[in-house]
């Protein structure tokens, strides 16, 4: 019995300086980690750890392709025609040189077209303001329904000049004028002459041309109305003693568009060579 006791004391001393002993080998292995206790991980744990590890590399992996296959693939066809489009339209389809698709040259219609409506909006407002007038300075008769040129009578000028006195013992009633507008009006001059009567001085010249700087390219401004170069016209013919011819032979002449215009042309080139301050005298 005793020696029965003794195996079995000596079976648990054994077992107790076994476990002691893992006991001691696990405090030495937290030592050498620096005092701290390393719980590792059970299988469990692993096995989820993994798990969630390969869905996302999974997933990243069926995106990426996808992406990167729709950022390499070449354009097609159609999409290189829809690129080259916008282009197309910014610098337009070929012209042939010396005309545009339709035969026209370019850029000539559409300024032709500007231009005459520029032209006509402004003689229809002209002729509106003139109507207007409450003095009953001018009237204005169109030449054959034409709107680029006119008739125009001047109905008054100064009644205390000698020109005024002339209308009244010729039974004068007014001083008839031309006026023709060219293409670009408002922007160059109208060419104006004096139809009747016969005139001497007071600027006027042979076939009826005026003397004047502002109906010249150099002297003329758009803001220029026929109201205004009316009125400047009728106060010229007096500061320059203008009269109506009497002499025998010459009232019965005419005067002519050519004539007038040639002599426009010759006193043009005179006053551009000496200036308009002091004009000489046969040049008007």
């Amino acid at each position: 019995m005793a020696t029965l006791l003794r195996k079995i004391g000596l079976i648990r001393l054994h077992d107790r300086d076994t476990d002691g002993a893992k006991h001691q080998g696990s405090r030495k292995a937290s030592k050498k980690n620096g005092g701290k206790q390393c719980n590792a991980p059970s299988n469990e744990s692993i096995l989820l750890q993994s798990d969630h590890h390969h869905y996302h590399s999974s997933s990243h992996h069926q995106q990426q392709p996808h992406n990167h296959k729709r950022c390499e693939q070449p354009p097609t066809k159609d999409a290189s025609k829809d690129r080259q489009q916008p282009q197309q339209q910014q610098t337009g389809s070929k012209v042939p040189a010396g005309g545009s698709s339709n035969g026209s040259v370019p850029g000539q219609l559409p300024n032709k077209q500007h231009c005459a409506q520029v032209r006509s909006r402004r003689l229809m407002k002209e002729l509106q303001d003139i109507r207007k007038l409450t003095d009953h300075f001018i009237s204005v008769e169109l030449v054959e329904d034409n709107l680029f040129e006119w008739n125009v009578r001047l109905l008054q000028v100064d009644k205390d000049s000698a020109l005024w006195q002339d209308m009244k013992e010729t039974s004068t009633e007014c001083i008839l004028l031309n006026l023709n507008f060219p293409d670009n009006f408002p922007f160059s001059p109208p060419f104006m002459r004096v139809l009747s009567p016969r005139l001497e001085n007071g600027y006027v010249l042979d076939g009826g041309a005026i003397c004047m700087e502002l109906l010249t390219p150099r002297g003329w401004s758009s803001a220029y109305t026929v109201e205004a170069v009316m009125r400047q016209f009728a106060a010229s013919l007096v500061k320059g003693q203008g009269r109506i011819c009497r002499k025998v032979g010459k009232t019965k002449k005419a005067f002519t568009r050519k004539e007038a215009e040639a002599t426009f042309k010759s006193l043009v080139k005179t006053h551009e060579k000496y200036g308009w301050v002091t004009p000489p005298v046969s040049d008007g």
